[in-house]
């Protein structure tokens, strides 16, 4: 990785054939079965620890769909950590190796990291750090973590032990034992390159959108000046929504949102109903998964879809896209869309879904930062062109110029609809010939 944090020809490679697997790697996931072992006391595939595991597994899945408040979503001990070493740790590790190649290719991963990630569990982010930096030459990061739970922790220093040398590109230290409620537990660390909080705000149910930006807050004095703050919550729409009121927060309070979101009017959005959320290439099953389902429900026990919602946070008013709408451009803000129903419009904004549709009609929730209600870009399949494939083939976070597109309002969700037709264009925008 050079100076600029951007990837070798032969690094590249190594990340693609990585993420071309589809699945953890095959110490880690060893790992995982052997501790199983260790705490059961028999082996890990013996039907009666199975059954267990099974147990623990469908109680966490059926408290994760109650409303917040009634959550306990505590993952802490016995069972419960167990179940979520074999169900949710998978995906979630390689939902962290997606987002560090985000980062990367943002440039926002420097040659020497200092990383903190609050709220580890298991350990998930530090190992996935070290899988990642295991294929990154002359790069280096130390990761500083914090667990409330002993029984986490064991877990976690069991699968470090395993799964990482001590040679290897990145130093993983033992949890501080805290809750993350309580920041001076880690005072000692400073100048924090990159501060993880990764499936665990929302976890903090008794707290207000407030609070938590508070807390954020606290843990970002020790950022250094040119660090960056990555949350991470699941693509549940309750979640994700919060995520976004909670970004909302962060900005008032001074912070810079990087990415993924995009202000091009220069105002600040309304989240109240901004599910956004990133799709990646589904894992494959571990054999523990593929063990777990060999039952009469096997759908309950495999956990392979790699959907999430994040943000990233900056002090030093980075940007991941600096282009804002020139005065006196003939777009239309999609806080006006209300008044353009029926009629066809030229406009910008962000994609900010992968396809909500089908193979016949696709469908992208689009973002300007200004839109009051939720605005889609709805595409029949028979209408994509040369012209306007751009919406269907660019990625999540893209700024799109949508030229001829008809409104409609759907008063089913209350949200309104732009149709992309045979005659629409899109494209990028532009700055006199530059795209920002």
């Amino acid at each position: 990785m050079n100076a600029s944090g951007h990837f070798s020809p032969d690094e590249q490679q190594q990340i693609t054939g990585f993420f071309a697997e589809h699945r953890i790697p095959a110490t880690l996931e060893r790992a995982i079965e052997d501790y199983i072992t260790k705490k059961a006391g028999k082996s890990w595939d013996d039907p009666v620890i199975l059954e267990r595991l099974r147990r623990a597994i469908v109680a966490q899945k059926d408290d994760y769909w109650k409303p917040s408040r009634r959550r306990r979503l505590q993952y802490t001990k016995g069972y419960s950590v167990l179940g979520y070493l074999a169900y949710h740790f998978p995906v979630y590790f390689m939902q962290t190796e997606h987002l560090l190649a985000t980062l990367a290719c943002d440039g926002l991963l420097k040659k020497t990291m200092t990383v903190l990630d609050a709220g580890t569990g298991p350990g998930v982010v530090p190992l996935a750090i070290a899988d990642f930096y295991s294929r990154l030459d002359g790069a280096r990061a130390t990761v500083f973590s914090v667990e409330r739970s002993e029984e986490h922790i064991e877990a976690f220093m069991y699968l470090r032990d395993h799964c990482t040398k001590k040679d290897a590109n990145a130093s993983i230290k033992p949890p501080v034992r805290a809750d993350i409620t309580t920041v001076d537990t880690v005072k000692n660390v400073e100048n924090i390159d990159l501060l993880i909080f990764s499936n665990v705000l929302n976890e903090l149910s008794a707290t207000s959108p407030e609070q938590r930006a508070d807390l954020v807050m606290k843990f970002g004095e020790r950022l250094s000046a040119d660090g960056s703050i990555l949350i991470v919550e699941p693509a549940e729409e309750t979640t994700s929504t919060q995520l976004r009121i909670l970004s909302l927060a962060l900005k008032k309070r001074g912070l810079t949102i990087h990415s993924p979101c995009s202000f091009i009017w220069g105002t600040n959005c309304t989240p109240d109903r901004c599910w956004s959320f990133v799709t990646a290439p589904s894992i494959k099953p571990t054999s523990l998964m593929e063990t777990l389902a060999a039952c009469e429900e096997p759908f309950r026990y495999v956990n392979t879809d790699v959907k999430y919602s994040y943000v990233v946070f900056r002090k030093d008013g980075k940007t991941r896209e600096q282009y804002r709408v020139p005065a006196g451009s003939r777009v239309l803000r999609l806080s006006l869309v209300h008044r353009h129903v029926d009629k066809r419009v030229n406009t910008i904004a962000a994609k900010m879904s992968e396809d909500l549709g089908d193979a016949k009609t696709h469908m992208f929730r689009l973002c300007d930062g200004s839109a009051k209600k939720p605005v889609y870009a709805v595409v029949p399949s028979y209408h994509i062109t040369p012209e306007n494939e751009a919406i269907v083939a660019e990625p999540y976070g893209t700024i799109l110029e949508l030229d001829n597109v008809l409104v409609r309002y759907n008063p089913k969700h209350d949200a309104y609809n732009v149709l992309v037709s045979r005659n629409t264009r899109v494209s990028f925008p532009k700055i006199g010939d530059k795209y920002k």
